[in-house]
């Protein structure tokens, strides 16, 4: 018996006959890094699973030989397929010290998140099924931040990539690389990783000196180059992050951010004078172009090649994409009522569960979340309708970052957003409620939501992001134990990239390897948070049986 409430289980023969691509058979982790920091990616043991009965809710032995796999799917949240040559990002900003405001504007290996995206896939494709239940997978929901900045390109690629077919994840010229990563001596800034060589008469950039990263000759146009996506062996389904509807995850649409992302000049270094109290002001009044002021060619501004495919979507918008697809269902859960009213909540059911899935973005701006009140009010009303049937409930967001009460100056004071906090005193009155699954943070954490007075409540299932260090899913298999408890099984996935890109920039695995491998080295990625814990990885969730 490990601390209270937590049991320590190793793997049975038959979770153990598994493909490696579960971390309960092997894990990845940085190796021993150089005389700067930088590590490379090694393989190591299985991670064992914990059993947590936080609830209250005691784990009865017998249960393993007895119980009956009721369903199993899989989980990807904050893929955050980005167009990183894009003049709508602000990669400059990453530089000032504005935490939560601009975070991660910037990082070394968004180049290649549609490789990862379809590495993925490649993995849940291989696994095919729950490694405890041994169910095949019924479908994959990914929890938001499908896209990076909501723009048309983005959600195409993001799309296409779980459909599967010929992604070419480039935009503006097709002849060349032109973002602020390429060693183009008039606009080189050591602020960024440069993997080509440095040019002449240029001091190397700030992440070769200070934190050992290499150089990668090529790479640019590696990440540009066409490929051929695997697409996903099953059903998926969509939720709406900020970053699927606010410009670079924090700001409303406006006709000038819109402007921008097509046009032809894209800021690579701060103008003179900015501060950090300059870009905190502007992201207070979502007011970011008030930082550029008048663009035109300077050593601070490049031309690029305009793209039209680079245009913000607004939510309605991109629903209507996901009924463009070759994969199941057809509008990957948003349904007609969203198409028409341009809403992205919905739900499903699949057997003996009902899938709920909320829209927790706060479309007056900022990157954390809230639900409006009529979304409540049918939350409220689809899960007691549930009857007979668990229910699981999905958002973008977690309940700790459903706290923007942000409503534009001229809204209706009495419509008031609602808050996290509400939301988890709602579930908690419903005993058919097991699990809340969400993305947002990028770590991966398990919560236990306990109902007050006595045993029970619902288990927060919180999920790492692909875009950064340790790109993860997760498989999540539900259970009825016979005795009157059920079993949420988790267990943690990495992508198909191998623990080394081996220095092959030829296919989408190595490419994904090295992304992750740059990501395990990007300084501002927190790699103890975004891991998780024993207890937030690879686990057995004790719940009531929800429908006795």
């Amino acid at each position: 018996m490990a601390a209270a409430g937590r049991i320590v289980a190793g793997p049975s023969l038959a979770e153990a006959a598994v493909t490696p691509r579960t971390t309960f058979n092997r894990t990845l982790a940085p190796g021993p890094p150089n005389a700067l920091g930088y590590s490379q990616i090694v393989a190591g043991p299985g991670e064992i699973r914990t059993v947590r009965t936080d609830l209250g809710i005691a784990a009865q032995p017998g249960r393993v030989t007895r119980r009956v796999g009721l369903q199993a799917f899989v989980q990807f949240s904050d893929m955050h397929v980005v167009d990183d040559q894009s003049p709508a990002r602000v990669e400059w900003v990453d530089r000032y010290e504005t935490p939560g405001l601009f975070s991660s504007s910037y990082r070394p290996q968004e180049m290649l998140s549609a490789q990862v995206a379809d590495a993925m896939v490649q993995a849940v494709n291989a696994q095919k099924r729950g490694p405890v239940t041994k169910l095949p997978f019924s479908f994959t929901i990914e929890t938001g931040d499908n896209s990076d900045n909501c723009q048309f390109n983005e959600v195409r690629w993001y799309i296409d990539v779980l459909d599967g077919g010929t992604i070419r994840p480039d935009s503006g010229s097709t002849l060349a690389y032109e973002g602020v990563m390429d060693n183009n001596a008039l606009y080189y800034d050591v602020h960024y990783w440069h993997p080509h060589p440095t040019p002449a008469g240029k001091q190397p950039d700030q992440y070769k000196t200070d934190h050992g990263f290499p150089t990668v000759a090529g790479l640019l146009n590696a990440s540009r180059r066409p490929f051929t996506a695997a697409g996903l062996d099953i059903p998926w389904y969509s939720v709406f992050g900020n970053h699927d509807g606010l410009v670079q995850g924090n700001f409303p649409h406006t006709m000038q951010l819109s402007t921008m992302a097509v046009g032809p000049l894209k800021v690579i270094s701060p103008p003179a004078g900015v501060s950090d109290t300059d870009v905190k002001e502007a992201v207070e009044n979502l007011d970011p172009l008030s930082l550029v002021g008048d663009l035109v060619v300077s050593p601070y501004v490049r031309a690029v090649t305009p793209d039209p495919n680079r245009r913000s979507l607004t939510r309605k918008q991109t629903v209507e994409e996901h009924f463009t697809t070759t994969g199941l269902p057809v509008g990957h859960g948003f349904t007609a009522t969203n198409r028409a009213d341009g809403t992205a909540y919905y739900y499903f059911d699949e057997g003996s569960i009902r899938h709920v899935v909320m829209d927790s973005v706060n479309p007056n701006g900022y990157a954390d979340g809230s639900l409006d009140p009529a979304q409540f009010t049918w939350l409220k009303a689809t899960i007691e309708a549930a009857t007979g049937k668990a229910v699981i409930v999905y958002s973008h967001h977690t309940s700790g970052t459903m706290s923007n009460p942000f409503v534009l100056t001229g809204g209706d004071p009495a419509l008031p957003r609602v808050l996290g906090d509400e939301v988890v005193s709602y579930l908690l009155t419903q005993s058919h409620v097991i699990a809340w699954v969400n993305g947002h943070t990028h770590v991966n954490r398990i919560t236990a939501h306990q109902r007050p007075g006595g045993a029970g409540g619902f288990w927060e299932i919180n999920t790492a992001s692909h875009i950064d260090y340790p790109q993860q899913a997760r498989v999540i298999e539900v259970a009825d134990n016979l005795d009157g408890t059920w079993s949420i099984i988790t267990t943690i996935i990495d992508h198909a990239g191998p623990p080394s890109y081996a220095g092959v920039l030829n296919n989408t695995l190595a490419l994904a390897s090295l992304s992750r491998e740059l990501a395990a080295n990007d300084p501002q990625n927190n790699l103890a948070a975004s891991t998780g814990t024993p207890l937030d990885r690879n686990t057995e969730l004790l719940v009531d049986n929800p429908l006795a």
